[in-house]
């Protein structure tokens, strides 16, 4: 759908006057007529350049405002959040990092009403709807990952192997993968990383029917099973290995260490990063959709089934009412067409892919292939985390499900009935 023009300036003006009735008495630096900090929350930096692009963005075309970054570490981006706002030590904005936990913070009260910025955003931004609460919108995406298969051409080469043209299933998948292992004699057909959406996600969004709430766990087994029967025909990484080695996706990519793997669109942006800095190989790549459950959704007339939470903003409430303004304004920036554009420079995937179809392949080194594209533009995309009071408890619950399962601790039947009845004693049924 789109929106008239006068319905966006409103909307946009809207902003524009609260930034501009901001006085210089709501807070000791809170002047929407002087300069200003705000301060913005992200993780690793090194490899995740998309928050110094916005602060950036945003300073160039508010050159009163600057915005500094506070680095976090990604593994426990969360806990070490939900630490900083109890001690009033947070930053001003704060990244939504995994959907699973918007929920605790948005009824702990921990998040900015901005639902002035989503009316002015419209419809174009994928994902707001994600970030909404008994009618009101509490944080804004910026970017909207799906996750794809990427792929190394020049091993695919070597090996004499058939690439993929959209049609793969995982069955199709796992047979490539076991003949590249063989073939390559070094590298592994693929990678399979260690978090639990690698398996998990997948088979929540392709397997109909599928409901985390619905504490019914049985959808997840036949992707496990396939993962296992991999990792036992040598054609993985074992988890194992993959834990105790400190193995990054990244390196097992970039590096060649693998013809394969599946990852969230964001990989495009390190992976162009890391192939001009060095730290990855140099080598002919594509990606192509995600294997699918069965036929019905590959080909170029089906749209294929995946899965991938946005990423969001909010505003920690004890930002000074002077700033908040301006804070909503980063928000409107990063989630809009420029901020987009300056994403979808760096290869990320932003939440408002209209104004970057074009944009992204222009960059240096993304593949130009018709299946590159194809997969970057048509794809039913399904959260990994529904929203709800139970998904964080319940994702604990299917974590622990993961590792019993990949490190060999619990066969497939058996973590799934124990995590059915976790499911069921310690979270639905109180």
């Amino acid at each position: 759908m789109k929106r008239s023009l006068a319905a966006v300036l409103g909307a946009t003006a809207a902003i524009s006057l609260v930034l501009a009735g901001c006085s210089s008495g709501d807070d000791d630096e809170g002047s929407a007529g002087g300069p200003q900090t705000l301060t913005l929350a992200g993780w690793s930096f090194a490899t995740t350049p998309e928050f110094k692009t916005l602060a950036d963005g945003f300073h160039a075309t508010h050159p009163d405002v600057t915005v500094e970054l506070k680095e976090y570490d990604a593994a426990n981006y969360d806990t070490q959040m939900v630490a900083d706002l109890a001690a009033g030590k947070a930053p001003d904005i704060y990244a939504q990092k995994t959907l699973k936990n918007f929920y605790t913070y948005q009824n702990g009260k921990q998040l900015v009403d901005v639902s002035d910025v989503a009316a002015a955003l419209g419809d174009k931004v994928g994902g707001i709807a994600n970030y909404q609460a008994d009618g009101k919108t509490y944080a804004i995406p910026y970017r909207q990952d799906s996750w794809v298969l990427y792929y190394n051409k020049t091993l695919f080469a070597k090996a004499g192997v058939k690439i993929p043209d959209g049609t793969w299933t995982w069955d199709d998948y796992a047979t490539a993968s076991k003949e590249l292992t063989a073939k390559l004699g070094g590298p592994k057909g693929d990678y399979e990383h260690i978090w639990q959406s690698t398996v998990q996600g997948f088979a929540l969004a392709q397997t109909q029917g599928a409901s985390i709430e619905s504490g019914n766990f049985g959808y997840l087994k036949p992707y496990y099973d396939r993962v296992l029967a991999l990792q036992n025909a040598g054609a993985q990484v074992k988890f194992g290995d993959a834990t105790t080695n400190n193995l990054t996706y990244q390196a097992q990519f970039g590096k060649q260490q693998a013809a394969m793997m599946v990852m969230g669109s964001w990989y495009v942006a390190t992976l162009l990063k890391q192939q001009g800095s060095g730290d990855a190989d140099k080598f002919d790549w594509g990606f192509a959709p995600a294997p699918q459950l069965d036929k019905s959704t590959t080909g170029p007339n089906a749209t294929p089934v995946t899965f991938g939470d946005p990423t969001g903003l909010g505003i920690n409430p004890k930002i000074g009412k002077g700033k908040e303004a301006t804070a909503k304004a980063f928000l409107q920036y990063a989630a809009g067409p420029d901020g987009a554009k300056a994403l979808a420079g760096i290869g990320i995937t932003p939440a408002d892919t209209e104004a970057v179809k074009d944009t992204f392949f222009q960059l240096q080194g993304v593949p130009q292939d018709d299946l590159s594209k194809f997969a970057f533009t048509k794809h039913d995309t399904k959260p990994e985390n529904p929203v709800s009071k139970y998904t964080a408890a319940l994702q604990n619950i299917l974590s622990d499900l993961h590792t019993a399962v990949m490190s060999g601790s619990k066969g497939v039947d058996a973590a799934i009935t124990e995590a059915q009845d976790r499911a069921k004693n310690e979270v639905l049924n109180k």
